[in-house]
């Protein structure tokens, strides 16, 4: 089974590359998702985040109040809350990741991608064939980004000034790929790519 390994700052559009390949038959694993079910209670690792950054990240239900846990992040200037975040964060998203790979496998199926903000951070990219990075300029991704997540100007800036630069994300994905206009323009070039590394659709029979 082939694996795709997706990635880009906030607001890059990864989420057009995934809706492609769903398109074609291949299923994408969405580690955003896979983190915020594995912050369900009970959750080991919304106590290990707890033990970190204080228990008032907790709702009385015991979830994790994102919002405030986000903001604690990437308020924070020196960048050691956010380290600390990934670092108790990938553990356990790796973990799960892996197992919906395997169950992929068990059904035959011939590609699967791993749609994943932090890909090469927490070297999920070393289980890809290869890797594509989604980006797109500045004022594009601010704009996606409040819309999206019903942010002010002032909280997106912030989230996008936390993230990586692209030259970041350019010098170690297989591809590239500029997200700034229409969305479906990028259909014919992922076709390209995926017949350049020989992916196959579907499941084996």
């Amino acid at each position: 089974m082939k694996i795709i390994g997706i990635t880009g700052p906030s607001g890059s559009g990864k989420g057009v590359c995934c809706d492609y390949f769903r398109s074609l038959g291949i299923p994408c694993i969405d580690t955003d998702r896979v983190y915020h079910d594995l912050l369900l209670p009970p959750s080991p690792c919304a106590e290990e985040l707890a033990l970190r950054f204080g228990k008032d990240i907790l709702r009385e239900d015991q979830t994790v109040d994102r919002p405030r846990l986000a903001s604690l992040v990437f308020s924070d200037e020196s960048g050691r809350a956010a380290e600390d975040l990934n670092h108790i964060a990938h553990k356990y998203v790796k973990e799960k990741t892996l197992v919906l790979l395997d169950g992929f496998r068990t059904k035959n199926h011939r590609a699967a991608v791993v749609d994943a903000p932090l890909l090469f951070e927490a070297e999920f990219d070393r289980f890809c064939d290869f890797t594509i990075s989604v980006l797109a300029k500045r004022d594009i991704r601010l704009e996606r980004i409040m819309k999206r997540d019903a942010l002010s100007r002032e909280k997106a800036e912030e989230r996008i000034s936390a993230q990586k630069e692209d030259a970041f994300y350019t010098s170690k994905a297989n591809y590239v790929l500029h997200n700034d206009g229409e969305c479906q323009k990028l259909y014919p070039i992922l076709s390209a790519i995926l017949a350049k590394e020989n992916v196959s659709f579907g499941t084996l029979n």
